[in-house]
């Protein structure tokens, strides 16, 4: 039995070791990589968009029964909402 334990606790330290290299290596892989990427292909500058917008164009004209409709809805609104 403590023979079959210690070749589980060294297969568990194996283990740890292998897996810890590996993301050791990924690290620096992926650190040169990123490296290498903004070498020979810097990234364009960033410039602010323009923040003008259109403004909205009010309606010349409404329809007289839409503006009695508006007009009644707030007028209800109003009126279940009151302080």
């Amino acid at each position: 039995m403590n023979e079959l334990m210690s070749q589980a606790v060294d297969l568990m330290i194996a283990g740890m070791g292998f897996v810890f290299a590996f993301l050791i290596i990924l690290v620096f892989a992926t650190t040169f990589m990123s490296k290498l990427i903004l070498r020979f292909a810097p990234p364009e500058p960033v410039t602010p968009a323009s923040t003008q917008r259109a403004k909205p164009k009010a309606p010349t004209s409404v329809d007289p029964d839409t503006a009695e409709a508006i007009k009644k809805a707030i007028a209800q609104y109003r009126s279940r909402h009151k302080k």
